[in-house]
Protein backbone atom coordinates (compact mmCIF):
# COMPACT_ATOMS: atom_id res chain seq x y z
CA UNK A 1 0.00 0.00 0.00
CA UNK A 2 1.42 3.37 -1.00
CA UNK A 3 0.83 6.89 0.18
CA UNK A 4 -2.64 7.95 1.32
CA UNK A 5 -3.77 4.30 1.25
CA UNK A 6 -3.45 4.27 -2.55
CA UNK A 7 -2.62 0.79 -3.84
CA UNK A 8 -0.52 0.42 -6.99
CA UNK A 9 -1.45 -2.65 -9.04
CA UNK A 10 0.90 -3.43 -11.92
CA UNK A 11 0.62 -5.79 -14.86
CA UNK A 12 4.03 -7.39 -15.17
CA UNK A 13 4.30 -9.46 -18.36
CA UNK A 14 6.01 -6.86 -20.57
CA UNK A 15 7.51 -9.46 -22.92
CA UNK A 16 3.93 -10.55 -23.72
CA UNK A 17 2.66 -6.95 -23.95
CA UNK A 18 0.97 -7.75 -20.62
CA UNK A 19 -1.40 -10.25 -22.23
CA UNK A 20 -3.78 -11.81 -19.74
CA UNK A 21 -3.19 -15.47 -19.02
CA UNK A 22 -5.37 -17.55 -16.70
CA UNK A 23 -2.99 -17.06 -13.76
CA UNK A 24 -3.17 -13.27 -14.02
CA UNK A 25 -6.96 -13.36 -14.00
CA UNK A 26 -6.88 -15.44 -10.80
CA UNK A 27 -4.52 -12.88 -9.26
CA UNK A 28 -7.02 -10.13 -10.07
CA UNK A 29 -9.84 -12.09 -8.41
CA UNK A 30 -7.77 -12.56 -5.26
CA UNK A 31 -6.32 -9.06 -5.14
CA UNK A 32 -9.56 -7.16 -5.61
CA UNK A 33 -11.22 -9.34 -3.00
CA UNK A 34 -8.52 -8.35 -0.49
CA UNK A 35 -7.82 -4.67 -1.22
CA UNK A 36 -11.10 -3.21 0.11
CA UNK A 37 -10.67 -5.16 3.36
CA UNK A 38 -7.03 -4.12 3.69
CA UNK A 39 -7.90 -0.42 3.82
CA UNK A 40 -7.12 0.60 0.25
CA UNK A 41 -8.98 3.81 -0.52
CA UNK A 42 -8.00 4.02 -4.19
CA UNK A 43 -6.14 1.91 -6.75
CA UNK A 44 -3.92 2.97 -9.63
CA UNK A 45 -3.89 0.19 -12.22
CA UNK A 46 -0.73 0.40 -14.33
CA UNK A 47 1.61 -1.79 -16.37
CA UNK A 48 5.31 -2.44 -16.82
CA UNK A 49 6.75 -2.14 -20.31
CA UNK A 50 5.48 -0.24 -23.33
CA UNK A 51 1.89 -1.48 -23.39
CA UNK A 52 -0.99 -1.52 -20.93
CA UNK A 53 -2.47 -4.82 -22.08
CA UNK A 54 -2.79 -6.63 -25.42
CA UNK A 55 -5.72 -8.75 -24.23
CA UNK A 56 -6.16 -12.50 -24.01
CA UNK A 57 -2.92 -14.48 -24.10
CA UNK A 58 -3.56 -16.03 -27.51
CA UNK A 59 -0.50 -18.28 -27.33
CA UNK A 60 -1.73 -19.82 -24.09
CA UNK A 61 -5.21 -20.17 -25.59
CA UNK A 62 -3.82 -21.90 -28.70
CA UNK A 63 -1.59 -24.22 -26.70
CA UNK A 64 -4.34 -25.17 -24.26
CA UNK A 65 -6.69 -26.06 -27.15
CA UNK A 66 -9.62 -25.47 -24.81
CA UNK A 67 -13.04 -26.98 -25.24
CA UNK A 68 -16.09 -24.73 -25.43
CA UNK A 69 -16.90 -25.58 -21.81
CA UNK A 70 -13.34 -24.84 -20.69
CA UNK A 71 -13.34 -21.44 -22.37
CA UNK A 72 -16.78 -20.61 -20.98
CA UNK A 73 -15.49 -21.24 -17.46
CA UNK A 74 -12.40 -19.12 -18.17
CA UNK A 75 -14.66 -16.27 -19.33
CA UNK A 76 -16.63 -16.55 -16.11
CA UNK A 77 -13.41 -15.98 -14.17
CA UNK A 78 -12.70 -12.90 -16.31
CA UNK A 79 -16.17 -11.63 -15.41
CA UNK A 80 -15.53 -12.37 -11.74
CA UNK A 81 -12.26 -10.43 -11.83
CA UNK A 82 -13.58 -7.41 -13.70
CA UNK A 83 -16.78 -7.26 -11.66
CA UNK A 84 -14.67 -7.12 -8.51
CA UNK A 85 -12.83 -4.13 -9.97
CA UNK A 86 -15.94 -2.25 -11.06
CA UNK A 87 -18.00 -3.03 -7.95
CA UNK A 88 -15.13 -2.86 -5.45
CA UNK A 89 -16.40 0.34 -3.85
CA UNK A 90 -12.97 1.96 -4.12
CA UNK A 91 -11.91 4.21 -7.01
CA UNK A 92 -9.80 2.39 -9.60
CA UNK A 93 -7.89 4.66 -11.98
CA UNK A 94 -6.23 3.01 -14.99
CA UNK A 95 -3.03 4.54 -16.38
CA UNK A 96 -2.98 3.54 -20.04
CA UNK A 97 -0.22 3.41 -22.64
CA UNK A 98 0.48 1.60 -25.88
CA UNK A 99 -1.94 -1.22 -26.67
CA UNK A 100 -5.30 -1.31 -24.89
CA UNK A 101 -6.62 -4.07 -27.08
CA UNK A 102 -9.25 -6.80 -26.82
CA UNK A 103 -9.29 -8.10 -23.27
CA UNK A 104 -7.01 -5.21 -22.32
CA UNK A 105 -9.83 -2.84 -23.21
CA UNK A 106 -12.24 -5.02 -21.25
CA UNK A 107 -9.93 -4.68 -18.25
CA UNK A 108 -9.56 -0.93 -18.70
CA UNK A 109 -13.30 -0.47 -19.06
CA UNK A 110 -13.85 -2.03 -15.63
CA UNK A 111 -11.87 0.82 -14.04
CA UNK A 112 -13.75 3.92 -12.95
CA UNK A 113 -11.41 6.45 -14.59
CA UNK A 114 -9.10 5.90 -17.55
CA UNK A 115 -6.10 8.12 -18.31
CA UNK A 116 -4.32 7.67 -21.64
CA UNK A 117 -1.11 9.11 -22.99
CA UNK A 118 -0.63 10.18 -26.62
CA UNK A 119 0.75 6.77 -27.58
CA UNK A 120 -2.27 4.84 -26.32
CA UNK A 121 -4.50 3.08 -28.85
CA UNK A 122 -7.74 1.17 -28.37
CA UNK A 123 -9.01 -1.73 -30.50
CA UNK A 124 -11.20 -4.83 -30.49
CA UNK A 125 -9.59 -7.06 -33.16
CA UNK A 126 -11.57 -10.17 -32.24
CA UNK A 127 -13.31 -10.37 -35.61
CA UNK A 128 -10.03 -10.53 -37.54
CA UNK A 129 -8.78 -13.32 -35.24
CA UNK A 130 -11.91 -15.44 -35.47
CA UNK A 131 -12.84 -14.68 -31.88
CA UNK A 132 -15.58 -13.00 -29.87
CA UNK A 133 -15.26 -10.91 -26.73
CA UNK A 134 -15.65 -12.88 -23.51
CA UNK A 135 -14.60 -10.51 -20.72
CA UNK A 136 -17.47 -8.06 -20.62
CA UNK A 137 -16.90 -5.84 -23.67
CA UNK A 138 -20.50 -6.31 -24.81
CA UNK A 139 -21.49 -4.77 -21.48
CA UNK A 140 -18.85 -2.20 -20.59
CA UNK A 141 -17.28 -1.16 -23.90
CA UNK A 142 -20.68 -0.98 -25.57
CA UNK A 143 -21.82 1.18 -22.65
CA UNK A 144 -18.84 3.51 -23.15
CA UNK A 145 -18.91 3.95 -26.92
CA UNK A 146 -22.32 2.68 -27.98
CA UNK A 147 -23.35 -0.54 -29.71
CA UNK A 148 -22.70 0.67 -33.26
CA UNK A 149 -19.15 1.82 -32.56
CA UNK A 150 -18.30 -1.42 -30.80
CA UNK A 151 -19.62 -3.48 -33.71
CA UNK A 152 -17.57 -1.34 -36.10
CA UNK A 153 -14.43 -1.90 -34.01
CA UNK A 154 -14.93 -5.66 -34.04
CA UNK A 155 -15.92 -5.98 -37.70
CA UNK A 156 -13.31 -3.70 -39.23
CA UNK A 157 -10.46 -3.56 -36.72
CA UNK A 158 -10.95 0.20 -36.29
CA UNK A 159 -8.42 1.76 -33.92
CA UNK A 160 -9.11 4.79 -31.73
CA UNK A 161 -6.42 7.00 -30.24
CA UNK A 162 -5.76 10.55 -29.11
CA UNK A 163 -8.60 13.04 -28.78
CA UNK A 164 -10.93 10.80 -30.78
CA UNK A 165 -10.64 8.15 -28.05
CA UNK A 166 -11.66 10.74 -25.47
CA UNK A 167 -14.51 11.99 -27.63
CA UNK A 168 -16.09 8.53 -28.02
CA UNK A 169 -15.71 7.74 -24.30
CA UNK A 170 -12.86 5.23 -24.19
CA UNK A 171 -10.93 7.40 -21.75
CA UNK A 172 -11.67 10.53 -19.75
CA UNK A 173 -8.19 12.09 -19.74
CA UNK A 174 -5.48 12.46 -22.39
CA UNK A 175 -2.02 13.58 -21.27
CA UNK A 176 1.14 14.46 -23.15
CA UNK A 177 3.53 13.05 -20.58
CA UNK A 178 2.86 10.42 -17.90
CA UNK A 179 -0.55 8.80 -17.57
CA UNK A 180 0.65 7.31 -14.29
CA UNK A 181 1.40 10.73 -12.80
CA UNK A 182 -2.07 11.95 -13.76
CA UNK A 183 -3.66 8.76 -12.40
CA UNK A 184 -1.90 9.31 -9.06
CA UNK A 185 -3.08 12.92 -9.02
CA UNK A 186 -6.66 11.77 -9.52
CA UNK A 187 -6.30 9.05 -6.88
CA UNK A 188 -5.02 11.60 -4.37
CA UNK A 189 -8.04 13.79 -5.10
CA UNK A 190 -10.43 10.84 -4.70
CA UNK A 191 -9.09 9.72 -1.31
CA UNK A 192 -9.91 13.13 0.13
CA UNK A 193 -13.58 12.19 -0.11
CA UNK A 194 -15.23 10.24 2.73
CA UNK A 195 -14.80 6.51 2.02
CA UNK A 196 -18.56 5.93 2.23
CA UNK A 197 -19.15 8.54 -0.48
CA UNK A 198 -16.57 6.84 -2.71
CA UNK A 199 -18.11 3.45 -2.00
CA UNK A 200 -21.47 4.70 -3.23
CA UNK A 201 -19.98 6.38 -6.30
CA UNK A 202 -17.87 3.35 -7.26
CA UNK A 203 -20.41 0.61 -6.66
CA UNK A 204 -23.95 1.93 -6.37
CA UNK A 205 -24.00 3.73 -9.72
CA UNK A 206 -23.06 0.54 -11.55
CA UNK A 207 -25.66 -1.43 -9.63
CA UNK A 208 -28.34 1.17 -10.38
CA UNK A 209 -27.58 0.93 -14.09
CA UNK A 210 -28.60 -2.73 -13.91
CA UNK A 211 -32.03 -1.91 -12.43
CA UNK A 212 -35.29 -0.72 -13.84
CA UNK A 213 -35.70 3.08 -13.57
CA UNK A 214 -38.28 2.64 -10.82
CA UNK A 215 -36.07 0.35 -8.75
CA UNK A 216 -33.01 2.51 -9.38
CA UNK A 217 -34.86 5.61 -8.17
CA UNK A 218 -35.78 3.86 -4.92
CA UNK A 219 -32.26 2.50 -4.41
CA UNK A 220 -30.74 5.93 -5.12
CA UNK A 221 -32.99 7.51 -2.48
CA UNK A 222 -31.94 4.88 0.07
CA UNK A 223 -28.24 5.36 -0.74
CA UNK A 224 -28.57 9.15 -0.52
CA UNK A 225 -30.24 8.79 2.86
CA UNK A 226 -27.29 6.78 4.14
CA UNK A 227 -24.45 8.77 2.57
CA UNK A 228 -25.84 12.28 2.97
CA UNK A 229 -26.36 11.88 6.72
CA UNK A 230 -23.01 10.25 7.54
CA UNK A 231 -20.99 11.87 10.35
CA UNK A 232 -18.11 12.58 7.96
CA UNK A 233 -20.36 14.95 6.03
CA UNK A 234 -21.23 17.21 8.94
CA UNK A 235 -18.00 19.24 9.02
CA UNK A 236 -18.09 19.66 5.25
CA UNK A 237 -21.69 20.82 5.35
CA UNK A 238 -20.87 23.20 8.18
CA UNK A 239 -18.03 24.71 6.15
CA UNK A 240 -20.41 25.20 3.24
CA UNK A 241 -23.03 26.80 5.48
CA UNK A 242 -20.39 29.13 6.95
CA UNK A 243 -19.07 30.01 3.48
CA UNK A 244 -15.61 28.66 4.31
CA UNK A 245 -15.76 25.72 1.94
CA UNK A 246 -13.92 25.80 -1.38
CA UNK A 247 -16.07 27.13 -4.17
CA UNK A 248 -16.82 25.08 -7.28
CA UNK A 249 -15.19 27.18 -9.98
CA UNK A 250 -13.47 26.52 -13.28
CA UNK A 251 -9.72 27.15 -13.45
Amino acid sequence: MGEDNIAIVSLNRPAKRNALDAATIEEFVTLFSILPREGAQAVVLRSNGDHFCAGLDLVEHFNEDRSAADFMHLCMRWHEAFNKIEYSGIPVIAALKGAVVGGGLELASSAHIRVADLGTYFALPEGQRGLFTGGGATIRVADLVGKSRMIDMMLTGRIYKGQEAVDVGLCQYLVEDSAEDKAMELARAAVKNPPLSNFAICSAISHFQNMSPLDASYAEAVMAGIVNTQPASRARLEAFANKTAARVRPD
